[in-house]
């Protein structure tokens, strides 16, 4: 039976992408016109620019959130800070570095023009205008829109992430044959980074039933990350468990190096991200998916992760995948660190970047990288 071909990288995080359901939003409409008033976009003086550059008695003071009360009479002027309500009978307001003070009058430098420095009612819409429409994803700036119309906020909640080890090697007191668990602290702390609400419970045997017991109580967990168990070995039971438990395999195994046995799953509505045990890989296939599994979860799209820049030394790369190569970066430039595999913890930790390098090495020069958090 032939091997079925990897999966590419961005096919995958489209596919979990793509696992999520369009955002239910509803559409945003302006509730009244925007801005309500005239308002006065710096801090100067508000008058009427007919009157030129002649001296302009002050009626007072005008802040933001004060009603439009002093009427600009020919000759008058009201002071007026950014954001206030551009009196009746103003057309203009002059900043106050154009102004010069002669006793109790102020005095524009320059001839004033009908309109400057003032935000016209319903500038940037008018009631009952299209903002948004439904289904946008949920980002901030919307937030922000909902609330500027009166519209509901929809509370606001961290995802709850969960954090698990396998593998019967692991010991707080390891014998030489056994290891500490540093990919559970090491993924609680990259999903508290992503801003998770983040819960590492206990690590689990390399035993079927028990992964089976741990996935059928998990609570108000909305994603569960896992490391080790998710290659083709004879404890790897992660892949068929989920299988036996009706999970929606959405893929397992990535055309990447390091990542290559990566499983993501649908099981009861939760994300289920089966990670490698090998720490490199562990780190970056968390790395690249988590972000996209948090935002999938709270209605928006993850932010684009790669960056552009200038690799300053060749990397070979002789496999049949693209690899993830550890790097220290300073601005854009990335200086190869050497790389002992995807065990080499020591590497990982002082890496600043990982530079993607295709099949067949690269020589020094352009591409992409992404940050490590």
């Amino acid at each position: 039976m032939s091997t079925p071909p990897l999966l590419p990288l961005e096919d995958a995080l489209r596919i979990l992408r793509d696992a999520f359901p369009a955002p239910a939003t509803a559409e945003v409409r302006a509730d009244r016109d925007d801005p309500a008033l005239d308002l006065s976009s710096m801090d100067g003086a508000a008058l009427r620019a007919s009157d030129g550059v002649a001296p302009r008695r002050v009626l007072g003071t005008r802040y933001a959130g004060d009603p439009p009360t002093l009427e600009v009479a020919p000759g008058t002027c009201v002071r007026i800070m950014t954001g206030a309500a551009v009196p009746p009978g103003a057309d203009a307001v002059v900043p106050v570095e154009e102004l010069e003070v002669r006793g109790d009058a102020l005095v524009p430098v320059r001839p004033p023009r009908a309109g400057e420095n003032i935000r016209p009612r319903a500038g940037q819409a008018r009631a009952g205008d299209l903002l948004l429409p439904a289904g946008e994803p949920a980002r901030a700036a919307r937030v922000g829109l909902l609330a500027q119309v009166g519209m509901p906020v929809p509370p606001l909640a961290r995802v709850k992430v969960g954090v698990v080890a396998t593998g019967d090697e692991l010991n707080a007191h390891p014998a030489p044959h056994q290891i500490r668990d540093s990919n559970g602290p090491m993924l609680e702390a990259l999903a508290h980074a992503l801003g998770a609400d983040v819960r590492r419970l206990p690590a689990l045997p390399d035993e079927p039933a028990a992964v089976r017991a741990f996935l059928e109580d998990l609570g108000d967990l909305g994603i569960l990350l896992t490391s080790g168990g998710v290659s083709a070995g004879e404890k790897d039971h992660l892949p068929r468990v989920l299988a036996d438990m009706g999970a929606r395999i959405l893929f397992h195994k990535i055309r990447l190096k390091p990542g290559k046995p990566m499983l993501t799953a649908l099981l009861d509505g939760r994300i289920i991200l089966g990670l490698p045990g090998n720490p490199v890989s562990s780190y970056i296939n968390a790395l690249m998916f988590l972000p996209v599994a948090l935002a999938g979860l709270q209605g928006r799209r993850a932010p684009e992760p790669w960056k552009e820049g200038l690799l300053r030394a060749p990397v070979p790369n002789p496999g049949d995948r693209p690899l993830l190569h550890p790097c220290r970066r300073q601005g854009r430039d990335l200086d190869p660190l050497p790389s002992r595999g995807s065990a080499d913890l020591v590497r990982l930790a002082q890496a600043e970047a990982f530079a993607w390098i295709p099949e067949g090495g690269l020589a020094a020069g352009p591409t992409r990288y992404l940050d490590v958090v």
